[in-house]
């Protein structure tokens, strides 16, 4: 199997490459002003000028969905990014410490963990205002206990291993061991927890602006698209089908993309 392409990791870097390039192609391009309101082209079906038709206040729909995907990608690589480097070092520091300060370390991991990222995002947002600042750090320290979950499971393998208890015989400090020994051989459970945190950024980020505390308007967003679309369902569904189904091919994607690395990088997924 050593050398073999998952079809998984195939499937979801397409869909993630599908988002990233629409996020991409709205920096320089985009069929219409998401933001221009026309009233006389309100709830107008898909045509050659509008390809998924236009809202209720005659925005174009596919050029928000393109702004939308920035929207998106922003939120979650800056949530994913303050987890990661947060988590992580929390985790290696409780897989290396001493048994007392490690289970303190993790203890204060489950008790933030308890708090998710949507109650978290309110509390924010009733203190600072909602916005798009609100929802990334909100989601990024609701993901941070993942991270140093999986960052101290990988540390404790590695720290039971021959060559570390050779380096530990050495003399070699903590942070040597850390740096030259545990980094490199947990990143890749690291590589994959972004990629799944990544979809579960993306899903929140959307239903925190479905409720008012993320992405303010009137900058396009897909949760905020699907809050707008509701009034109309039963009328105009597409108007909640198209940013749906954007939702649901990132977090496919990032799911998939992360099912596809763990395939790739586990060592002992690789030799069975």
């Amino acid at each position: 199997m050593k050398g073999r392409t998952s079809p998984a990791l195939i499937a979801g870097a397409v869909l993630v490459g599908l988002v990233v390039l629409a996020a991409l192609v709205s920096f320089v391009w985009t069929p219409h002003d998401p933001l221009k309101v026309e009233s006389t082209a309100r709830l107008l079906g898909p045509t050659a000028e509008h390809w998924f038709g236009t809202d209720k206040f005659g925005r174009d729909v596919f050029s928000q969905i393109l702004v939308g995907a920035r929207t998106t990608l922003y939120v979650g690589v800056i949530a994913v990014g303050v987890a990661a480097l947060v988590g992580t070092p929390l985790g290696i520091l409780a897989g290396m410490s001493m048994r007392w300060l490690g289970e303190f370390v993790m203890r204060v991991n489950d008790l933030v963990l308890a708090f998710p990222a949507l109650l978290l995002a309110i509390m924010l947002g009733a203190v600072y205002g909602a916005s798009t600042v609100t929802a990334m750090i909100a989601i990024g320290v609701a993901t941070i206990p993942s991270f140093a979950r999986v960052a101290r499971s990988g540390t404790l393998q590695v720290m039971s291993t021959e060559y570390v208890l050779a380096a530990r015989s050495a003399g070699r400090s903590r942070f040597f061991i850390a740096r030259r020994h545990v980094l490199p051989n947990i990143g890749g459970l690291v590589i994959v927890q972004c990629s799944v945190s990544f979809g579960i950024a993306v899903l929140a980020e959307a239903a925190l602006s479905f409720l008012g505390f993320g992405t303010r308007p009137p900058t396009p967003s897909w949760g905020r698209m699907l809050q707008e679309s509701q009034e109309l369902l039963t009328v105009q569904p597409r108007l909640a089908l198209v940013p749906g189904l954007a939702i649901a091919i990132a977090v496919l994607g990032f799911n998939l993309l992360g099912d596809g690395l763990r395939d790739r990088l586990d060592p002992r997924l690789e030799r069975r």
